[in-house]
């Protein structure tokens, strides 16, 4: 019987670096490994691009609906929507954006439009 965790879909066996293989319990399919991704992928078509804890991003950034941080972004960000900087997320960069939520830091100048949400662990310089 799984427990409350894999009921939720979250993985709860130790994997190593490449593919993850975790073979179907009786009466299940197969899960890929995106199945245990976070935050969970939408399934209106948005297009999400999530930058995981312990990640380092840098470069350029188009036409993406929501961008999530949990590592480190030093991009040009541009036709992206939404942005979320989670507490261990950094972003560097300039932005201008329809809805900004920061629980991290943000370095460079940021430009909102709609919502700004700064959360008590959030940093802005």
């Amino acid at each position: 019987m799984p427990d409350a965790a894999e009921e939720r879909g979250f993985l709860t066996k130790p994997v190593s670096a490449g593919t993850v293989a975790i073979p179907p319990r009786a009466g299940e399919a197969r899960r890929r490994f995106t199945d245990f991704t976070y935050p969970p992928k939408p399934d209106d078509g948005t297009r999400c691009l999530n930058v995981g804890r312990g990640i380092t991003l840098s470069g350029e950034v188009t036409a993406c609906d929501k961008l999530f941080i949990e590592g480190s972004v030093d991009v040009k960000l541009t036709n992206c929507r939404i942005i979320e900087i989670a507490e261990a997320g950094l972003f560097k960069g300039s932005t201008t954006i329809d809805e900004a939520e920061v629980r991290g830091r943000f370095e460079g100048d940021l430009v909102v439009h709609n919502r700004l949400l700064i959360k008590a662990t959030g940093l802005g310089t």
